[in-house]
């Protein structure tokens, strides 16, 4: 994506993943612009998802530079036994640069949240208790403050917050339901509403409509719009619903055996013949 006027929340380089001979993602850029929704797309086993796990560091990528808004985040070049056996693009050229590699934890801190394909709720936890700990994100605690009580005034704020936002997104009536009780549109309505409360800048959202029914996706769609302008934030989305992706998005990169083979404004995408082919495969006659 090209455009000098946006400031980019998200920027991928050259960023590659190989688990042994297997390359998932390979040498994938990619730009998220400020407050924009981006789709990231592309047939099962494509290397989505764990493009995701790179930004978010639940996995080291194998190479390439990762940089949040403006600064670089996670940094890798393949070394030792990765080195010898490296199947990707660029080995050398992050090789002189220092290995940055944040936890998954420090990620969450500098404003970037997600959710999962497969929705993780604590399941022993109510629904209000799901969000108010990830409030506990942003607690202003330290060891004085717990010696001396101070720590009470905080953690009153952070309830109160838990329950405005659980009003807001519609889920106040069930704040004492057993989070995993809930019906498959509020569980994934909840963990959306716990990765707002950690206050992001950025929110990863991998497949937010996996398993709902055509009523329930069309109101995801509403509620996406509508917490990026409420909340101002940026959104990256990976799913395999394309009435949602292309009702939504301002952008989609499309990715086949982990490489890039298109991207564009929704219209261009949808009639890209490359993309076509990658979802729908081409006959032996055609091929």
């Amino acid at each position: 994506m090209e455009n000098n006027e946006e400031k980019i929340a998200l920027h991928l380089e050259n960023v590659t993943m190989q688990f042994g001979g297997v390359v998932s993602v390979n040498n994938l850029s990619l730009d998220v612009p400020e407050h924009k929704i981006i789709a990231l797309i592309g047939p099962n086993g494509a290397g989505k998802t764990t493009a995701f796990n790179c930004i978010t560091g639940v996995y080291q990528p194998t190479n390439g530079l990762i940089e949040f808004m403006g600064e670089p985040m996670v940094r890798s070049h393949p070394v030792g036994k990765a080195e010898k056996g490296y199947k990707g693009q660029n080995a050398d050229k992050y090789a002189n640069e220092p290995i940055l590699a944040p936890t998954p934890d420090r990620i969450t801190a500098l404003g970037i949240a997600r959710t999962f394909q497969n929705i993780r709720l604590w399941s022993s936890m109510t629904v209000f208790e799901n969000v108010l700990i990830a409030k506990h994100m942003r607690a202003k605690q330290n060891v004085f403050s717990a010696i001396f009580r101070g720590n009470l005034a905080e953690e009153k704020r952070m309830r109160e917050e838990t329950m405005a936002l659980l009003c807001e997104q519609g889920l106040d009536t069930y704040k004492n339901e057993i989070a995993t009780s809930l019906p498959y549109g509020l569980q994934r309505r909840l963990e959306i509403a716990r990765a707002l409360a950690t206050e992001p800048k950025l929110l990863l959202l991998d497949e937010p409509a996996a398993g709902m029914n055509p009523q329930e996706t069309l109101e995801l769609a509403e509620f996406v719009q509508e917490i990026r302008e409420k909340y101002n934030l940026t959104i990256f989305l990976i799913e395999h619903h394309m009435d949602l992706v292309m009702n939504i998005s301002d952008y989609i990169y499309v990715i086949d055996f982990g490489s890039e083979i298109a991207e564009g404004e929704p219209e261009a995408v949808q009639s890209n013949q490359k993309v076509i082919e990658a979802y729908l495969g081409v006959s032996e006659e055609s091929a």
